[in-house]
C-alpha cells in the first residue's frame, strides 16, 4: 500500500515564492499543489487538502477574505490556513489575519526549518481535531442509539445534552427545543415532580414515576469535582411493559390458585346444599308448625354457613389500589380456614398459633395470595396424618420491627440439587400441576413490601420437613403502590389475637405440639443446622 503523503495547498501570486516553498516542502515528504489567485484558491480548497499555505497579498481578493470564505464554508472550514505575508509583518496584521480564521501566520524572510516545524504542528493538531471528531461522532452515535433517556444536567441546572430517546420521552405534542427548558421545569411539566433532582442532591436516586399511561424509572446521580458538584446525570427507562408483564403473571397465579381452590370450595358449599335440600322435605312434611320453624331456622343457619363461605373466596384475591394498615394474623388465619377441608380430607392437621403481632401496611390481596400459596405448598409436601404448623409472632430484625410468619410441613424436605432453583419462575416439582409461578411471584410481591421470603430444610430421615418464613417490617415508607409512589405509615401497633384458627380447637397438648414444631425451634433441628436461603428483594 503506498504510503499517505499529506497534500497542501501552495497560494501566492509570485512564482518565485511558490517554488521555494514547494521544494522545501516536497524534500520534506509533502505533496504540494498550487495556486495563484483567490478564486482559483477557493475552487481547489474544495478538494479539501490538508493545509492551505496562504499569501495575504493576492490580486483581486486578500489572502485574508479567502481565509475568512474557507472557515466560513461547512465544508472546508475544518481545513487548517497558514497565512504568509512579506508586506503585512506587524502585531496588527497577525491579530488580523488570526482572527479571521488563520492557524498560523509566518512572515518573509520564512527559514525552511520553521517552516517544516510549522507545518508539523498545523498537521498535529489537525490529526488531533479530527480523531476528536470522529471520537464525538461515534459517541453521539451511541448516545442516541441508547433505548433509555439519558440527559446531562449543568451546574445551573439547564440541559447541557441529552440523546434522541430523552427527547422523544419529554417532548410531548408539538415543538420543543430541549436546550431552552430548565432540568426541573421539564420534569415537572413532563411526570409532575422534580423530586428526582432534588434528592440527588445527598447521592444517587431511583424511583418510579407515571408519565401518562406509561410508566418511567429515573435514575439520577450526581455529577462531582473536586471543587464541587458538576451537575447531573438522568436516565430515564420505559418501564411501562416490564410492569404489565409483571402484573400479568401475577394475575395468571392468582387464577391458578382459584382455579385450585375451586374444588375444595364446591366441596364446602355442597355439604351445607344437601343438608338445606333435606331440611326444606322435612319441612314440607311436618305437621306442626314448630316443626317447620325448627326446619326453616336449621336450614337458615346453613344459608348464612354458604355465605360466609363464599364472602371468604370472594375476598382471597380482592385487593385494594393503595395499601393500608393490616392484621397479618388474621389474613393468614381466613387462609388456614380457607384450606382446612382440603387439609382434613387428606388426613393432614393444619395447626394455627398466632399471637400478638405488629400491624404492617400493605396490600392484603397480595399476601393472602403469598400465605394462600405457602399454605397450599406445605398441604402438597406433608404426609398423611401428619400436621402443618402455621405460627405468627411479632419480631425484630436488622431492619426494625415486623411481623414474623412460619409454614412448616413434616413431608420428605427439598433435595439439595434443586434449592437453588426453587425460586426460578416456571421451576416446579409438581409436573402437570404447577405453573413453577407460585413462589417467585410470591417473593416479588413480599420484596414489594420491604420483607424477606426465605426457607430452610432438612431430608434426613426422622426428621425431615421444611420451614418457609416471612418477615413483614413496619416500614414507614410502605410498598409500592400501583401508580409507583410512596406511602406513609402510622406508628405500629399491637394486634392481640385472642383466638385460634386451628382447624381444630386450640389444646394444650396442640398448642405444645405447635410450640414445638417449627423447624427453627425444634432440638432434632437444631441438632441438625439446615442451610437457610435467604430471598432478599429482587
Amino acid at each position: 500500500m503506498p504510503e499517505h503523503r499529506p497534500r497542501i495547498l501552495i497560494v501566492d501570486d509570485r512564482e518565485q515564492n511558490r517554488y521555494v516553498l514547494r521544494r522545501v516542502l516536497e524534500r520534506a515528504g509533502y505533496a504540494c499543489e498550487e495556486a495563484s489567485t483567490g478564486p482559483a484558491a477557493l475552487e481547489r480548497a474544495q478538494t479539501l487538502p490538508a493545509l492551505v499555505i496562504l499569501d495575504v497579498n493576492l490580486p483581486g481578493i486578500s489572502g485574508t477574505q479567502v481565509c475568512q470564505k474557507i472557515k466560513q464554508d461547512p465544508l472546508t472550514a475544518h481545513v487548517s490556513v497558514l497565512q504568509i505575508s512579506a508586506a503585512f509583518v506587524s502585531a496588527e496584521d497577525k491579530a488580523r489575519a488570526l482572527d479571521a480564521g488563520a492557524d498560523g501566520y509566518l512572515t518573509h524572510p520564512i527559514d525552511g526549518v520553521v517552516l517544516l516545524a510549522t507545518v508539523r504542528s498545523l498537521l498535529r493538531l489537525k490529526k488531533a481535531e479530527t480523531l476528536a471528531l470522529d471520537a464525538a461522532a461515534t459517541w453521539q452515535g451511541t448516545f442516541d442509539s441508547l433505548q433509555e433517556g439519558l440527559a446531562v444536567v449543568d451546574a445551573d441546572g439547564n440541559l447541557a445534552q441529552a440523546n434522541r430517546a430523552f427527547q422523544e420521552m419529554c417532548r410531548g405534542s408539538g415543538a420543543w427545543e430541549w436546550e431552552e427548558e430548565p432540568a426541573a421545569g421539564l420534569l415537572r411539566r413532563v411526570f409532575g415532580t422534580d423530586e428526582p433532582l432534588l434528592k440527588a442532591r445527598d447521592g444517587r436516586h431511583v424511583g418510579e414515576y407515571s408519565a401518562g399511561e406509561r410508566t418511567v424509572r429515573i435514575a439520577v446521580d450526581a455529577l462531582s469535582t473536586p471543587h464541587g458538584q458538576a451537575g447531573f446525570i438522568v436516565v430515564i427507562s420505559d418501564i411501562t411493559d416490564r410492569k404489565l408483564a409483571d402484573y400479568a403473571v401475577r394475575t395468571a397465579e392468582k387464577l391458578a390458585e382459584s382455579g385450585r381452590l375451586a374444588q375444595s370450595l364446591a366441596h364446602e358449599i355442597n355439604n351445607p346444599l344437601e343438608a338445606i335440600t333435606n331440611l326444606l322435605y322435612l319441612a314440607e312434611e311436618s305437621n306442626t308448625e314448630d316443626e317447620v320453624k325448627q326446619y326453616l331456622s336449621l336450614a337458615g343457619e346453613q344459608l348464612s354457613r354458604i355465605s360466609r363461605i363464599t364472602k371468604q373466596s370472594l375476598s382471597f384475591h380482592r385487593d385494594t389500589l393503595q395499601p393500608i394498615g393490616v392484621n397479618v394474623g388474621e389474613i393468614v388465619g381466613e387462609v388456614v380456614d380457607m384450606y382446612g377441608k382440603l387439609a382434613a380430607r387428606r388426613n393432614i392437621e393444619i395447626v394455627f398459633d398466632p399471637k400478638s403481632a405488629l400491624s404492617i401496611r400493605g396490600f392484603p390481596g397480595q399476601l393472602r395470595q403469598v400465605f394462600g400459596n405457602l399454605v397450599r405448598n406445605a398441604l402438597d409436601a406433608a404426609s398423611p396424618n401428619t400436621s402443618v404448623n402455621v405460627r405468627v409472632r411479632s419480631s425484630r430484625r436488622s431492619r426494625g420491627l415486623g411481623t414474623r410468619v412460619t409454614i412448616h410441613d413434616r413431608g420428605t424436605g427439598i433435595p439439595w440439587g434443586i434449592r437453588e432453583k426453587l425460586f426460578d419462575p416456571f421451576f416446579t416439582t409438581k409436573e402437570l400441576k404447577g405453573s413453577g409461578l407460585g413462589l417467585w411471584v410470591s417473593r416479588a410481591i413480599i420484596s414489594n413490601h420491604h420483607g424477606t421470603l426465605r426457607f430452610r430444610s432438612t431430608t434426613r430421615v426422622g426428621a425431615s420437613g421444611t420451614t418457609f418464613e416471612v418477615f413483614l417490617p413496619v416500614d414507614l415508607t410502605g410498598p409500592t403502590a400501583a401508580s409507583g409512589g410512596s406511602h406513609g405509615m402510622t406508628p405500629p401497633t399491637p394486634i392481640n389475637s385472642h383466638e385460634s384458627h386451628n382447624v381444630r380447637p386450640q389444646t394444650p397438648r396442640n398448642r405444645d405440639k405447635a410450640a414445638s414444631s417449627a423447624a427453627d425451634d425444634t432440638p432434632s433441628q437444631r441438632r441438625d443446622p439446615i442451610a437457610m436461603k435467604r430471598c432478599a428483594p429482587g
